[in-house]
């Protein structure tokens, strides 16, 4: 081996071992990683029923909302559609009967 190659060896040599350094630094950051997941997937069983408890009521409550927007949209509707049956008859002479008490 010549004294130019040398240091061509070393650079190799350190490239390597940096290589070697980062593959090891991902290897313990990917199982950091899984014991993290394994962990928070035995302890959130509970915080998971709870969440979802907690997402059927505000389910509950969202339709129970929309039932009533839904009977306001459709109430309004159907007054509009009075009031134009009005004045058609009016326009024509006629009126609808309402009785009094």
């Amino acid at each position: 081996m010549s004294v130019e190659e040398m240091p061509r060896v070393e650079e190799t040599f350190q490239r390597t071992v940096e290589l070697q350094k980062m593959v090891a630094r991902w290897q313990d950051s990917h199982t950091h990683c899984l014991w993290q997941m394994t962990l928070s997937q035995r302890r959130n069983p509970y915080a998971t029923l709870r969440m979802q408890d907690t997402m059927v009521q505000e389910l509950v409550l969202a339709n129970k909302q929309l039932l009533m927007v839904r009977q306001a949209a459709l109430h309004q509707l159907f007054e509009k559609e009075h009031q134009q049956y009005q004045q058609e008859l009016n326009r024509m002479g006629k009126a609808f009967y309402v009785e009094r008490l």
